[in-house]
């Protein structure tokens, strides 16, 4: 495999783990109004991602950092074409870190409902836009040779890229729901898990809706059978939930994210963004690398600097595996 290839599926591979890692993350923040009762619960929420949400969006900075280094045209392109959702999801999760930091420094039930709905526009923004983004890409921009954008922002809004921002904005908010149930305790499990159970069919429709899409228009034999065992990993996931093995469908559904994002990246290998104005001003692997001398020195530098990242996430869930429940969480304290 030569380095241009390699990079293609190592970009992947990082927006699967952001959206992975993120996904629950952005979940349990939808749920803050949805599923809990009062502050304690909300603080049981906020608890459960707090030790390691800011982690979780080291990915993304990498995802982005490793496309512009590998494929300058690519991050170029792709940032300047959605350049409004790409402001609104920096907004959202700059309001959003701020919020988890400062709803507890004053005892006032309005201070705290203001950050409360902080976290839920943060939480709800980010998957929007991201599954907007990355379904645009996938699925083709209206970008000319110069690989600006034609016809304005309202180009952006395909039905598959709206398809896109649905399915991971539901996924996020099911994978919300099965981290709480495995991750907390008492009557806020059993309330997470069937809630899941209850929605999350109808919130990963659209996920499964997509990838059928792309896979008829676009995919080919290695990417519909990538498609089906995430499929089969979802509807696996619902089983083992209703079994009460959350950890185990934690794990499926992450499968089923897998599948989606490798399936719909390598629909249209080795074009990156294809153009919907003419064919010929697409980006591919092969006119939108770095040098080989660049991709070089990124790959020695990823592969010492990947498995210490990777150890110390690892580590940081360890530490914070336990369960946690109303009865942890101290009374208010301000300083």
């Amino acid at each position: 495999m030569d380095l241009p290839t390699l990079w293609f599926w190592v970009i992947a591979a990082l927006w699967t783990g952001y959206f992975f890692l993120e996904g629950f993350d952005f979940g349990v923040g939808m749920l803050t109004r949805l599923l809990a009762r009062g502050n304690t619960e909300r603080r049981v929420l906020v608890n459960t991602i707090g030790p390691v949400w800011d982690g979780n969006e080291v990915w993304v900075i990498v995802a982005i950092g490793a496309t512009f280094a590998a494929f300058p045209p690519w991050y170029a392109t792709m940032l300047s074409a959605e350049y409004l959702p790409v402001l609104l999801i920096l907004l959202a999760l700059i309001g959003r870190g701020v919020a988890f930091e400062y709803r507890g420094k004053v005892d006032s039930d309005r201070w705290r409902r203001g950050w409360d709905l902080v976290i839920l526009l943060g939480s709800w923004i980010p998957p929007l836009g991201w599954g907007l983004i990355i379904t645009g890409v996938v699925t083709g921009l209206p970008i000319g040779k110069d690989g600006v954008l034609v016809g304005g922002m309202g180009g952006l809004f395909t039905w598959p890229a709206v398809l896109g921002a649905l399915a991971l904005a539901g996924f996020s908010l099911v994978h919300g729901a099965v981290f709480v149930a495995l991750k907390t305790d008492g009557d806020i499990r059993a309330r997470a898990r069937a809630l899941a159970l209850r929605v999350g069919p109808f919130c990963l429709l659209p996920m499964a809706a997509l990838m059928v899409l792309v896979q008829v228009r676009q995919g080919g034999l290695v990417t519909m059978v990538v498609a089906a065992v995430g499929l089969l990993a979802g509807a696996v996931a619902f089983v083992r939930l209703s079994a009460g093995r959350e950890g185990q469908a934690f794990a499926l559904l992450g499968v089923l994210v897998a599948g989606a994002t490798l399936s719909l990246f390598g629909s249209d290998f080795p074009t990156i963004i294809a153009s919907t104005v003419d064919p010929s001003f697409s980006l591919t692997v092969a006119n939108a690398s770095s040098s080989p001398y660049t991709l070089g020195v990124i790959t020695w530098v990823a592969a010492f600097g990947a498995p210490a990242i990777l150890v110390y996430q690892g580590w940081t869930y360890w530490v914070f595996r336990r369960r946690i429940s109303a009865a942890h969480i101290p009374p208010v304290h301000v300083p």
